[in-house]
């Protein structure tokens, strides 16, 4: 273990004594907000504290154990020869560990997330694969305990979305979803080509982490312009004979929503004026990550929405993951939302990166 790893643990070790003091305080009992926080503080640092010390503990039996391979009585040598190669693995083990334990959390990971699906070039094939998609991440959702609410959604003649907007609700959404945004290509044989040849058509998705409407983004309602209209009906006695729909345009960044899904004009400002908060907010972490890391790029990629990152070849039944050269021929699992084989890759990957700029120090 390097120094720089070492002295972190260390501070945390320091920390987990004081956080253990302030919690035993009076004082401190008695606010019930720092109670809060810093009891959050201390159920998230333990972990890597006892950790830490089993590492420590192991690092004083590999210290005896060498200097039993030194000793005069041939049993006691062969003891400490046998012992130390378990030893020496399972420090290695618990090293491997606190690195993950270590590594930056992102502080959206917890969060809910807003899905964006547009279709792009490829016409009415696109929204059928916008539809395809769609239909992916709502069987993997399901899979996963989650809850998906869809906030607005524009239909293709020929079925399929040109674009679709849902809510992904549930634990550690944007932690497995985030590294979906980006452009996904399809390669496959439209029902309506006569010669059989191959088209390729495209969506873009973006993965928005919920914002938090205090903490995380202040709206002034002077920088708003909401207009209400007439939502659109399937005709007849169920038409929308009032104007529930709503459009929320922010002035200073030019971003309009719009929410027509609801049938009272109340819930669908909500929902819009959510949706709003979660765009500015995507645009706060990117303009932070910018700053932050110009100079290098992630290994699964920056999340912008024009670079491809996944190709579905449906003649082939592949599907490929071009950040991580990732090649799998199980697309009809995919797409019935066996998607973890095509996530977990992601993520370990991205562990991976963070581990290397984590030991470099």
């Amino acid at each position: 273990m390097n120094l720089a790893l070492k002295n972190k643990l260390q501070k945390l070790q320091d920390r987990v004594e004081e956080l253990n003091q302030l919690l035993a305080d009076p004082k401190t009992i008695s606010k019930q907000e720092m109670f809060r926080k810093l009891s959050i503080e201390l159920s998230e640092v333990e972990p890597i504290v006892t950790e830490y010390q089993m590492h420590q503990e192991l690092g004083r039996e590999i210290n005896e154990t060498e200097t039993m391979l030194d000793d005069k009585d041939l049993s006691i040598r062969k003891l400490a020869r046998d012992e130390m190669p378990r030893l020496k693995s399972r420090i290695g083990e618990i090293e491997k560990s606190l690195q993950l334990l270590l590594l930056p959390k992102d502080p959206n990971d917890k969060k809910n997330v807003y899905l964006e699906i547009r279709a792009g070039t490829g016409g009415d094939e696109a929204a059928l694969f916008a539809g395809d998609l769609f239909r992916m991440y709502n069987a993997f959702s399901e899979k996963q305990g989650w809850q998906v609410e869809v906030t607005s959604h524009n239909s293709s003649e020929r079925g399929g979305y040109k674009e679709i907007i849902a809510r992904i609700i549930g634990q550690g959404v944007y932690s497995l979803l985030k590294f979906e945004s980006g452009a996904h290509r399809v390669q496959r044989i439209p029902q309506t080509e006569t010669q059989g040849r191959i088209h390729t058509s495209a969506c873009t998705i973006a993965v928005l982490p919920e914002a938090d409407e205090i903490d995380d983004v202040e709206l002034d309602n002077n920088d708003l312009r909401i207009d209400t209209y007439r939502a659109s009906g399937a005709g007849g006695q169920h038409v929308n004979r009032t104007d529930s729909a709503v459009r929320i345009t922010h002035l200073p960044t030019n971003i309009v929503v719009e929410c027509q899904d609801e049938r009272s004009q109340h819930k669908n400002k909500a929902r819009a004026m959510s949706v709003l908060r979660s765009r500015l907010l995507e645009a706060q972490i990117r303009e932070q990550k910018n700053q932050l890391d110009q100079t290098r790029r992630s290994l699964v990629g920056s999340g912008d929405r024009s670079e491809r990152i996944r190709t579905y070849n449906f003649p082939q039944g592949r599907v490929t993951d071009h950040r991580i050269n990732l090649t799998i021929y199980k697309l009809d699992e995919v797409l019935t939302g066996e998607l973890s084989q095509v996530i977990q890759p992601l993520v370990t990957e991205n562990h991976a990166q963070e581990l290397a700029t984590l030991t470099l120090g």
